[in-house]
């Protein structure tokens, strides 16, 4: 008996506790899913404004109901106008813009090739006009989306002609079912389409607007410097130059994980792209800006992330490597990590303001340059090759090695690929213009090709400017070099 109420009493015990940590469990639930929206307010407000603006806008388009003499102008017909704005208003200029304007030429050429097969296919009697209408529809639906198929068209027009589509088969069917004023009603379609494209893409810019080409160009920077910040802190999480440098391994290692965002950035930044090249002139950007070189940019960064993945993996295991060999490695594996991060970090800040890189940008490729060959003279030395009982244990630091390896090769052409974005945005830059100092010099012409960098000291008497090459110089910096030597 007694050992029944025992039983019981435990039966109880456990049912009670599982009851309070379900209570606790949906109470922790419930204070997430309510903090959830401050938080995701706080990490971009932009969205509580583009939330405020599509409300706004859908206020807008639903006087068509609520005033009596816009409603018996357009009739159902104004459904299309909030349907528009629900579908065609988006987070950026470029975004709306751009599907605005297909849906409106998809929308208008379906309705004129509707009418001009419902004509055609009447012509042809009854007997033939269904099957004359069937096989246009065919025609047009299986080439659009044949159509859709390229990648091209797939990237930056695909919505348009998905509207096409659905608007060539209504109408054309609805013609075939006898439905009258055919043409009215499409009049009365295109009408509100064009009106909640229009008022959707007026609030979108009046209103606090997010360009998608200022998305992409600080999306570019930031992820560079996310690697540099990786780069930066390789020295003091791994490559150690003293002993007790840094926090603890795991701490370090655990703030600098921002590089795996670059990754998985490829989608977004080709979306940005698309949608920047429907924005209009705007800042900096002007017409026919080269986003395709902003593709290029963000693709070589995603490939030295992928080799910085790799080297983060062979950090991640406590490697036993020998000390001596790792003595003779470290100062230029330091180095190449250092001098990589201090060129991202040059190049972000240059094209974050939109100027010309700098031209020490060039120096910290050339210090990491020199790492490189240091290093590869290391590793082709005989001492390390005497090492035959510890070949295995010296492997992950040679590959770690040539990662680095690797990274300073893709930030070089990184640095090209920006000097490249540089010099076909025509972004900003420093000109020589003191002609008590150099004479001279008002006859020189610069080449778009190279930039100098110019800095100007206040003094008592005089002024000095220094000339910094940052490309190749041609044969008119040679020029500039020689009147700065004979005055300095």
């Amino acid at each position: 008996m007694l050992s029944t109420n025992g039983n019981n009493i435990t039966l109880l015990g456990r049912l009670w506790c599982w009851l309070h940590d379900l209570v606790k469990k949906l109470i922790a639930k419930v204070v997430e899913i309510a903090t959830m929206p401050k938080l995701l307010a706080m990490d971009d407000p932009r969205r509580v404004i583009h939330s405020m603006k599509v409300g706004l806008a859908l206020t807008l388009v639903s006087f068509f109901y609520y005033l009596h003499p816009l409603y018996d102008s357009f009739g159902d017909s104004a459904a299309w106008a909030i349907i528009t704005v629900v579908v065609v208003f988006e987070f950026t200029v470029g975004a709306t813009l751009g599907k605005g304007l297909q849906r409106v030429l998809a929308t208008l050429t379906a309705a004129g090739l509707g009418v001009g097969t419902h004509h055609l296919a009447c012509l042809c009697g009854k007997s033939g006009e269904a099957a004359l209408i069937a096989l246009f529809v065919f025609i047009f639906a299986a080439a659009s989306t044949f159509i859709r198929f390229f990648p091209k068209i797939k990237a930056r027009y695909d919505y348009g002609f998905l509207i096409f589509i659905l608007t060539y088969s209504f109408i054309t069917i609805s013609e075939y079912r006898g439905v009258t004023k055919i043409i009215e009603i499409a009049h009365k379609r295109l009408s509100t389409i064009v009106i909640g494209g229009s008022v959707s893409l007026v609030i979108n810019l009046t209103i606090y607007p997010v360009w998608a080409g200022e998305e992409l160009h600080n999306s570019i920077v930031l992820n560079m410097e996310k690697l540099a910040h990786f780069l930066e802190g390789l020295g003091t999480v791994y490559l150690k130059v003293k002993e007790g440098e840094g926090n603890s391994k795991d701490e370090s290692k655990s703030s600098f994980q921002g590089y795996k965002n670059v990754l998985n950035s490829k989608s977004s930044e080709e979306s940005l792209a698309n949608f920047a090249r429907w924005e209009p002139r705007h800042g900096h950007f002007k017409y026919r800006h080269p986003w395709n070189q902003y593709i290029k940019l963000g693709g070589l960064s995603r490939q030295c992330a992928y080799r910085i993945d790799a080297l983060n993996a062979y950090l991640s295991y406590d490697i036993k490597i020998p000390h001596k060999f790792q003595e003779e490695i470290r100062d230029a594996c330091t180095k190449m990590s250092l001098e990589s991060s201090k060129t991202l970090k040059e190049l972000g800040s240059c094209l974050r303001t939109m100027a010309y890189p700098s031209s020490s940008a060039n120096a910290h490729i050339s210090n990491s340059k020199a790492a490189v060959e240091s290093l590869k003279t290391c590793l082709k030395s005989v001492s390390l090759y005497n090492q035959n009982s510890e070949l295995l244990e010296i492997i992950p630091m040679v590959t770690i090695a040539f990662l680095l390896i690797d990274i300073v090769d893709y930030t070089e052409k990184i640095a090209a690929c920006a000097y490249d974005l540089a010099i076909l945005a025509h972004f900003k830059m420093v000109k020589v213009m003191d002609s008590k100092v150099f004479p001279d010099m008002s006859s020189i012409i610069y080449p778009p090709e190279a930039v100098n960098q110019v800095s100007e000291v206040d003094c008592p008497d005089q002024i000095v400017i220094a000339v910094t090459e940052l490309t190749l110089m041609t044969s008119n910096l040679s020029q500039v070099e020689a009147h700065f030597e004979d005055h300095v």
